[in-house]
């Protein structure tokens, strides 16, 4: 017993205490008039898909993965790549910082928005 209450506390404070992304998806998505986990033929599932764009949502840690992910899901769809990270503005700044540099170096037609880990209710 005493070793499952040791796991439970050190599990905790291991991992911030952030929604699952789909709540994110959910909020964001809603407010920009977008279809959530819009399903493309190969089977994958773009996290939002507005009139405009084909936008990928991740948490700051998985910036380099989102630009990749937004790149295919434009070119499935037609729409233009967004990214939204998802990251607490006080402490995630290098992972926008490295997004937006990758973003400029390369010339990526991404376009970025940046949602706060604290924006769930």
């Amino acid at each position: 017993m005493r070793v499952s209450v040791m796991l439970f506390i050190l599990l905790s404070l291991s991992h911030p205490a952030f929604g699952a992304e789909r709540d994110y998806q959910d909020l964001w998505c809603n407010k920009n008039q977008g279809e959530v986990e819009f399903r493309l033929p190969d089977a994958t599932r773009v996290d939002c898909l507005t009139d405009t764009h084909a936008v990928e949502m991740d948490f700051g840690r998985k910036w380099a993965e989102a630009i990749g992910q937004s790149l295919y899901y434009a070119s499935c769809t037609g729409k233009r790549a967004g990214v939204v990270l998802i990251v607490d503005k006080d402490k995630d700044g290098r992972y926008l910082r490295r997004l937006n540099e990758a973003i400029t170096y390369a010339d990526l037609p991404i376009d970025v928005w940046v949602m706060d880990s604290k924006a769930l209710p």
